[in-house]
């Protein structure tokens, strides 16, 4: 059961939603710093619009990192295949004229085969997470120096490019935007009916209401600026859609209560029926399957493919769903939260790049809010 804090009106709220609650106060406070310090430039719809594409593959790459790190596992290897699986991307439609399908799925494949590789070492043949990645992290990294010959692969398919460079027309962004709201009223009624039925609650509707008027607001604000500029970013698109599939089967799923389960007490869970083998096997190659799209992202964004491509993007995921407040030792965090710490991660960098600020202090500014988020954790435990 959720924790829960009561104020001395009577109103509780879950300790999860306090936390999301507080990372969007400081999302807030970080953009207006920034809008502040480069003179209004931070805030303006072209440099937001380029901070969502930012966003996009740390993000994709922190929904299913996330889900490791909840069944109590690490995986220090995505950057190292985040480049390995653009560059193979890159290789056979550049190289070798496999076409886009081919290319893309080839991509995808090899994210899946080592998160399974990885998986089953971690599992199976009992080495830690942090180990077999960390040999992964140096191995992935060493076989796409070998496989590109330490060159950069260009890319000329003008579709392929467009997945990372494209942008939604506003019409239809709007259409998208209004579907969102749509699900969200569907969601609210349809909680509020479950409640009434299972007695579990009041069940008002107009309360299920007045709760989504926040994300109706939020959907509508971020269409109207992504607007602004040229419409919603191609790969904006798809995290969104990649963190909508994480948050149903993080919570409304029966594997995603098994990850929780493993995480929180691994021994109790395999105790009480649960394969706790095959689902790490299978969330880690969840992450495979991730990381090889945001990679096709990444590549295609980029227009090339570079063996250093990804360097230290590990860390940038592990960081995001801290920042989200996941527990490194496992059971605890949400698809929400590793987003928006993912957003915040990607709001410093492009915010200190604005100032120009030197690429050590932007390593040191990042390094202690990793290791701050991780004492407040730690701290709000003992507590």
């Amino acid at each position: 059961m959720a924790e829960t804090v009561e104020q001395n009106s009577g109103f509780k709220i879950d300790a999860t939603s306090l936390r999301a609650y507080t990372m969007l106060a400081a999302l807030v406070v970080i953009w207006l710093f920034f809008h502040w310090q480069t003179g209004g430039t931070f805030l303006d719809a072209k440099n937001l619009s380029n901070l969502t594409l930012q966003t996009a593959v740390t993000g994709i790459i922190a929904v299913g990192m996330l889900m490791v790190i909840v069944s109590g596992n690490i995986d220090l290897s995505v950057g190292s295949l985040l480049g390995l699986a653009g560059g193979v991307a890159a290789i056979l439609l550049t190289n070798k004229g496999y076409g886009l399908i081919p290319s893309i799925g080839a991509a995808i494949a090899v994210g899946i085969a080592i998160g399974v590789l990885q998986g089953f070492l971690t599992s199976y043949a009992g080495i830690p997470a942090f180990i077999v990645t960390l040999g992964g992290l140096l191995a992935w990294r060493g076989a796409i120096k070998g496989i590109s010959r330490s060159e950069t692969v260009s890319i000329v398919d003008e579709t392929f490019k467009s997945i990372g460079q494209s942008y939604i027309e506003p019409t239809v962004g709007w259409i998208l935007a209004g579907i969102a709201i749509a699900a969200l009223v569907f969601s609210a009624i349809r909680s509020a009916k479950q409640q009434r039925e299972y007695g579990l609650g009041e069940g008002n509707i107009g309360k299920a209401m007045l709760s989504i008027v926040v994300p109706v607001i939020g959907v509508l604000v971020f269409m109207y600026v992504m607007n602004l500029y040229a419409g919603m970013p191609v790969p904006v698109l798809i995290l969104i859609v990649v963190a909508l599939g994480g948050w149903f089967l993080t919570q409304h799923t029966t594997f995603g209560r098994y990850l929780y389960a493993i995480g929180g007490n691994a021994d109790a869970a395999r105790l009480s029926g649960i394969n706790t083998r095959s689902n790490v096997v299978k969330v880690f190659a969840l992450l495979g399957a991730l990381t090889g799209l945001a990679a096709v992202i990444s590549t295609a964004r980029l227009a090339s493919a570079s063996p250093d491509a990804g360097t230290l993007k590990e860390l940038d995921a592990i960081a995001a769903c801290v920042i989200g407040g996941a527990s490194l030792v496992g059971g605890r965090g949400t698809i929400f939260g590793a987003c928006l710490g993912a957003l915040i991660m990607s709001s410093l960098d492009n915010g200190m790049s604005l100032m120009n600020l030197s690429d050590f202090v932007q390593d040191l500014v990042k390094g202690i809010i990793l290791v701050s988020a991780v004492g407040l954790d730690m701290v709000g435990k003992r507590s």
